[in-house]
């Protein structure tokens, strides 16, 4: 028999909540603003990975874990890039099986064009929104939750 859960308080299931609402509204807020230059959050993410590598450019695989994407919904994702002239693919040489992410020009173009709206988007909905104290308790409880989660999705990946 299963042992019973431990249910949360009602302070904990307040922070649950209010975690829950506003990281969704937030990230649809940002979301939004990047649609008004062309892009998602999704390829802007992208794009930023790519802009702070070498060449600007990534292994697919690499890219992936940065991401926290599958393989497939990257793949997905690049495809449709590929098609907006961001990035192209190009074949890893010293590994066949392997394969590069390429921002392009156009690519660079796109980043550097939103870059200025997206940070005052997150400015304005984030950072204005809470003080220095605030900031840097999130930064310390989300790199606790984050180092968790990392060290417990290991459990679930299997490296071929």
């Amino acid at each position: 028999m299963a042992s019973q859960p431990k249910w949360l308080t009602p302070a904990e299931e307040s922070a649950w909540r209010k975690y829950i609402v506003a990281s969704r509204r937030l990230l649809e807020a940002l979301d939004d603003d990047l649609g008004k230059n062309g892009l998602s959050l999704s390829d802007y993410e992208i794009l930023v990975h790519l802009s702070d590598a070498k060449d600007r450019s990534l292994r697919m695989s690499d890219l992936a874990d940065k991401t926290i994407l599958s393989r497939s919904r990257l793949s997905h994702r690049i495809k449709y890039m590929e098609g907006k002239g961001w990035v192209e693919r190009q074949k890893c040489e010293s590994d066949k099986r392997g394969t590069w992410a390429v921002m392009t020009t156009k690519g660079w173009n796109a980043i550097v064009k939103a870059a200025p709206d997206h940070v005052a988007s997150i400015r304005k909905r984030f950072i204005d929104q809470i003080n220095k104290a605030d900031q840097a308790n999130i930064a310390t409880v989300f790199d606790k939750v984050e180092k968790f989660l990392r060290k417990e999705s290991k459990k679930y990946f299997f490296i071929i």
